[in-house]
């Protein structure tokens, strides 16, 4: 069974370590924030110009004000702090960031993201995501791992605009985490009840299959 955005949410958070400083992108990524795990110290970071985020407010926490680079609500951590967005992405660009989550329309197994436009469409512009895949070593992509016609979105080659080129190391999908290693997809977690066999269906790119292949702990 395909994981829901909770889930894939509660996966991301597994990619997270101790002392870690990560910039969450719109829409999927933003969950991660719920799931930290107890005791773990992790300093979200937002483009607009915010250090320290923590989950997202109950009704009565609500500050119109305190807002994430999606214009989301959002709440503080201890020793948070607010700052320009040039300084941000100041963080951004000077590698300062250990871990970027962001979602995607298509990548594919060379590496390569495309994020930001669906030629014919009305959008606002690539936003902070080409400052994140150009300054971050270790970025992680959510996203369904096929359309709603049924069609891959891990392909041999994007066919969208491109973010970046060759900076996406891992994807984690509705279905399955991989990595992309040598022009290749290499299945390493499927999502619980799912089988190889369907997520090979849905790859339109390369992809290597280890012998032992297991469920994500979600």
């Amino acid at each position: 069974m395909a994981l829901t955005r909770e889930q894939l949410a509660q996966r991301v958070a597994q990619e997270f370590q101790d002392g870690y400083y990560v910039n969450l992108g719109i829409g999927i990524p933003t969950l991660a924030a719920n799931y930290i795990p107890d005791g773990m110290q992790v300093m979200l970071q937002s483009e607009n110009g915010l250090l320290g985020m923590g989950p997202f407010p109950l009704e009565e926490e609500v500050d119109a004000d305190l807002i994430n680079a999606g214009k989301q609500t959002v709440t503080m951590v201890k020793g948070a702090s607010i700052f320009s967005s040039a300084e941000s992405f100041a963080m951004i660009r000077g590698g300062h960031v250990d871990l970027t989550v962001l979602g995607a329309f298509e990548v594919d197994c060379q590496g390569n993201i495309a994020s930001y436009m669906i030629p014919g469409k009305l959008i606002k512009g690539m936003g902070g995501a080409m400052d994140l895949v150009a300054g971050a070593d270790n970025i992680i992509v959510t996203m369904t791992h096929a359309s709603k016609h049924g069609e891959s979105k891990l392909l041999a080659e994007c066919t969208l605009p491109l973010t970046g080129k060759g900076c996406i190391k891992r994807v984690l999908t509705d279905l399955a985490l991989l990595d992309i290693e040598d022009g290749k997809f290499i299945l390493r977690e499927r999502a619980p009840g799912v089988s190889v066999e369907e997520i090979a269906s849905l790859t339109a790119g390369e992809l290597v299959i280890p012998d032992n292949v297991p469920e994500m702990n979600v």
